[in-house]
């Protein structure tokens, strides 16, 4: 018999969610930070004495992923996994009005760092994953397909400690043929009413260079004719700036900018690459809309000289580069000297780290049962798959021939725009109701896929 949850779901993880923000489980990019090993001490204890099992992998001391596995009855069955996070961005408290690791619950939200990004959802992932193997334990039948939930470390620095390390050292740990992670369930607000709750269906990827530049070397008191690596370095980001970077193409971009219901020649323009606007038709995410219509070119680092009176003959800059699907390493490279035009010769690219962008089918049996959940929950709204600016823990699955979607839910109707502002803001906070309705749906998925 299957047993009776005397528990609200929505509150079972909201006391959790605060759980995991009191850890204070802050990775500032150093290997000896983040300390992930206090959430995988707290889910042991969570799913102590059920039919699970546990297993512990630390890359690094302390920096532990906790990997929980319901075992299923059908090994053809496609398993799920849902991937989960436990480690947070660093705060400057000063500039917060509320505690940043109390959990704090005032005005109908839930306050504090990682409440959005992402532990309502790792919360509602291990809700879900004891459920389940709370009925079994009290004699419930077993799910057809493997359930695996995965507390991971070291996302916030794209997991070299982390997921990553494991898809490369472990990969054997867990199942990656089909997973759910962050940032899903959003809603998209048209110009004439439509309601769209998104899907995450992939993510860019990093392409990031270092351009070296030659310069003429000399005493700075005799300057004429000679261009030193500064001025070169000057010309070289004033044509960076000045470049037309490739545009996206694709029915993601399609979908996502069909959402907001824009007239005629707008959405033509925008589809076909012709826009030359702000993107302020977009609204709070015309920056969004911008970084998932093009490969981006950020210019972030520069160094070049030394003495004050000596001209440098070399220096270089630095690019933060997030690629579209189907864009290379050589594309990207290619586009960089076509941008430099006749500064090209006097500039070398250096690769540094370069991850190809990932994108799932929509096709798939999990993306039809987030449609289904979602469209229970939403009457009458249209499910779009989007393309995320930044990376998570889905493109190591992606790679590796699974699929992975961002989940989540916003009962309250938050915009994308709304919740994607909170991402490592100040004050980060979440609406307890959508705490609550991601834990629901995602049960209902979780259900829904694994077959019991």
């Amino acid at each position: 018999m299957a047993a009776v949850h005397t528990r609200d779901i929505g509150e079972e993880t909201l006391d959790l969610l605060r759980r995991l923000i009191a850890l204070q489980s802050v990775n500032d990019l150093t290997p000896d930070s983040g300390q992930e090993i206090k959430a995988a001490n707290l889910f042991e204890d969570y799913f102590a004495d059920l039919p699970v099992t546990c297993e512990r992998i630390e890359a690094h001391p302390g920096r532990t992923t906790l990997v929980v596995t319901v075992p299923g009855t059908d090994p053809s069955c496609e398993a799920l996994t849902l991937l989960g996070h436990t480690d947070v961005v660093p705060v400057d408290e000063k500039h917060w009005t509320h505690p940043p690791f109390e959990g704090e619950i005032s005005d109908g939200q839930i306050w504090g760092r990682g409440s959005v990004d992402m532990l309502h959802l790792t919360a509602a992932m291990a809700v879900v994953t004891r459920r389940i193997a709370q009925e079994i334990a009290d004699g419930g039948a077993r799910p057809r397909a493997t359930l695996t939930f995965v507390a991971a470390a070291d996302e916030e620095a794209r997991g070299g400690l982390g997921v990553p390390w494991i898809g490369e050292h472990r990969p054997e740990a867990f199942s990656w043929d089909a997973s759910l992670s962050e940032m899903g369930g959003a809603h998209i607000r048209g110009a004439r009413g439509r309601d769209s709750v998104v899907v995450i269906a992939g993510e860019k990827g990093a392409a990031q260079r270092r351009l070296h530049v030659r310069g003429d070397a000399g005493h700075g008191s005799i300057p004429l004719g000679r261009v030193s690596a500064v001025e070169m370095l000057g010309r070289v980001s004033h044509a960076l700036a000045q470049a037309q970077w490739p545009h996206a193409s694709d029915e993601i971009w399609a979908g996502f900018v069909r959402a907001f219901e824009f007239d005629a020649l707008l959405e033509t323009s925008l589809l076909e690459g012709s826009y030359t606007g702000d993107y302020s038709e977009f609204g709070d995410l015309a920056a969004y809309a911008h970084a998932v219509s093009h490969m981006t070119v950020a210019q972030t680092v520069v160094r070049a000289g030394g003495p004050i009176n000596v001209l440098p003959s070399s220096g270089y800059i630095e690019l933060d580069i997030r690629t579209l699907p189907g864009q290379s390493d050589d594309d990207v490279d290619c586009v960089i000297l076509e941008a430099l035009g006749e500064l090209a010769p006097r500039v070398q690219i250096e690769r540094l780290l370069s991850e190809p962008a990932t994108a799932s089918s929509i096709e798939t049996k999990l993306y039809r049962t987030i449609e289904e959940v979602f469209r229970e929950a939403h009457p009458g709204a249209v499910v779009v798959p989007i393309l995320f600016p930044g990376g998570s823990d889905l493109r190591v699955g992606r790679r590796k021939g699974g699929v992975g979607y961002g989940f989540g839910s916003c009962a309250s109707g938050a915009t994308l725009g709304e919740v994607y502002s909170q991402l490592h803001a100040h004050d980060e906070h979440m609406p307890i109701e959508d705490v609550a309705s991601t834990a629901r749906e995602l049960e209902r998925l979780v259900r829904l896929y694994i077959g019991e």
